[in-house]
């Protein structure tokens, strides 16, 4: 199928914008598309005096706004998605809970056939909007020729993409309003790759408030809207915040649940473990958070990734304890395994385990107080995430889901959250090894626990996992995030924009080396205010990210920014 996304800027004029509605579908209907998708508040530019304005500038289902996109799909004989205010619950101005924000999906017969509302008011939104959807609205899907359709209304956040994923979708329909580019860089790629789903994202362009708002300077749309491959690459961008479309073919049977497999044929939907999350989230003690002034300011984190094996490997790290004084080290998983393969052999898997033991002895014996080092190993024939003292082990985490690399391990039941004691203080900590730190339910349940830090030891598979979905966990959950991997080489296609008209046959290939990195923590949020210090630059709440290079890779992590989760 076809799919084409708009970006264009509105007013408070509900007749201008039903104007520039059409005039965008007949620019966008050139192309043929199966689907076009429009931004959202398409009626409307949401910065109301009062509860009456909002209401004035809603419509209503059978109204001539609607009506009229309808007969434009039915025109056009394709779907359309368009989201806008919708008046709730009678003709006349009874409270804000009558107001919802909607998006609509017309078929091509001109038919409304599947609404969703939406349930994370952000800003000034909760002052003149609220509806609460039912479950059965959550997770439904649209069935069409091509595919399972779902109306996404929150990308921020991990769970609205997976509860529609989990219930058939394979195209994600995303209508966004925002000035922020954390959207369009991070969390969008994040939610196509984590579900193995396409998405289309349409946003707005132009002033997002009037003219009299004090924050209008900066609350411009970022546009940039476009349509993303299960595998987290773009197809599909206008990367400006100029009025257009872009349009890309895409195919919904790469999207089924059986092709839903990781490189190594794990499947990402049958190692989901829900009864676990649940689990895990009913012991979490809601009533502990941390005081800022527990946590320390900085924390020494460093990556060491040796490109030797077995003995020369654990010396090569030995050497490196004894001549740095980090307090964190992170190794990737089994460092010295080379080929992850042999751990299917048996008489393989015993010598990984006594290089295992052989590794915590050495390394214990160079550390000094408050250092540690972070890798997994196999120990009593199971594969785990290790973090290593002076003392020897410290804390270990079984892996908790299965993959098809280790498919011979006993996977854990529980989560081990850990007190590590540093020179400037103490860090709550988490790890997850092997393809746990891919599960977002896992990094939920860790960051209910309020951990400042997450450990991952693995082995990179695709370059999305880096590129988009653990740092889109950083910044969701506000912790810092240290993963270490041994460097892979992936194939990535690169999208030539070509402005309104893209036929995305224009690419460039190139190879792709990925690795992990440190995810820090702005120590505050910056927000679009008049003379607001340090400069806006289009994010809101973007990670601090140094991608592991070479050997060793050193940052500071603030863990006293993971206290600071007033965003969410």
């Amino acid at each position: 199928m076809r799919v084409a996304v708009t970006q264009f800027a509105t007013s408070i004029n509900v007749q201008e914008n039903l104007a520039t509605c059409i005039r965008m579908i007949n620019e966008a209907a050139v192309c043929q598309p199966s689907l076009i998708v429009l931004p959202e508040y398409a009626n409307t530019q949401p910065s109301y005096v009062d509860h009456q304005q909002a209401w004035d500038e809603a419509l209503v289902i059978d109204g001539e706004f609607l009506q009229s996109i309808a007969a434009q799909a039915k025109k056009y004989d394709c779907y359309i998605v368009i989201n806008v205010t919708l008046r709730r619950d009678g003709s006349s101005l009874k409270s804000k809970a009558n107001i919802s924000v909607t998006s609509c999906l017309f078929s091509p017969q001109g038919e409304l056939i599947h609404q969703a509302n939406k349930q994370a008011l952000v800003g000034h939104e909760s002052e003149f909007f609220t509806y609460k959807a039912s479950d059965a609205e959550l997770v439904n899907t649209v069935t069409t020729p091509f595919g399972k359709m779902g109306l996404l209304t929150d990308s921020a956040s991990f769970e609205s993409s997976r509860l529609l994923t989990l219930s058939g979708a394979q195209l994600l329909s995303h209508s966004l309003s925002t000035f922020a580019m954390d959207q369009s860089t991070l969390h969008s790629p994040a939610r196509a790759c984590e579900n193995k789903v396409f998405l289309a994202q349409a946003n707005k362009v132009g002033a997002l408030v009037t003219q009299n708002n004090e924050y209008q300077e900066h609350l411009i749309g970022s546009g940039q809207s476009q349509i993303v491959a299960p595998t987290g690459k773009v197809l599909a961008k206008l990367a400006n915040n100029e009025e257009g479309f872009i349009f890309a073919d895409i195919d919904l049977s790469e999207c089924i649940d059986s092709k839903k497999n990781r490189p190594d044929s794990t499947n990402i939907i049958e190692q989901r473990r829900p009864a676990l999350y649940q689990k895990l989230s009913e012991q979490v003690n809601s009533t502990v958070k941390h005081e800022t002034n527990e946590a320390p300011e900085t924390a020494n984190i460093a990556i060491f990734a040796t490109y030797k094996s077995n003995e020369e490997a654990i010396e090569d790290v030995c050497y490196y304890i004894e001549n740095n004084l980090s307090d964190i080290t992170q190794l990737p998983e089994l460092f010295f395994v080379a080929d992850k393969t042999i751990t299917n052999n048996n008489e393989q898997l015993v010598e990984i385990e006594r290089l295992s033991k052989q590794l915590i002895e050495q390394v214990s014996a160079m550390l000094r107080p408050f250092q540690y080092v972070c890798t997994s190993l196999v120990l009593d024939g199971m594969h785990q995430a290790v973090i290593i003292s002076e003392q020897g082990l410290f804390a270990a985490q079984q892996q908790l889901h299965f993959c098809q690399r280790y498919q011979w391990t006993t996977l854990g039941d529980s989560l081990n959250i850990v007190e590590l004691p540093l020179e400037q203080g103490n860090i709550t900590v988490a790890m997850l090894a092997a393809d746990d730190a891919n599960i977002p339910e896992m990094i939920k349940v860790a960051a209910l626990n309020n951990i400042h830090l997450l450990l991952v030891p693995f082995d990179i598979q695709e370059s999305c996992e880096v590129d988009y979905s653990l740092i889109s966990r950083a910044a969701e959950h506000r912790i810092c995030i240290v993963a270490a991997s041994r460097e892979k080489s992936f194939t990535a296609e690169l999208v030539k924009d070509n402005g309104a008209v893209n036929t995305g046959n224009k690419k460039k290939v190139r190879a792709q080396k990925s690795v992990g990195f440190i995810a820090n923590l702005a120590k505050n949020f910056v927000i679009p205010i008049r003379n607001n210090s340090p400069k806006f630059d289009g994010y809101i709440n973007k990670p601090l990210v140094k991608n592991q290079h070479g050997k060793i890779t050193k940052a500071l992590i603030f863990p006293i920014a993971a206290c600071n989760k007033s965003l969410y």
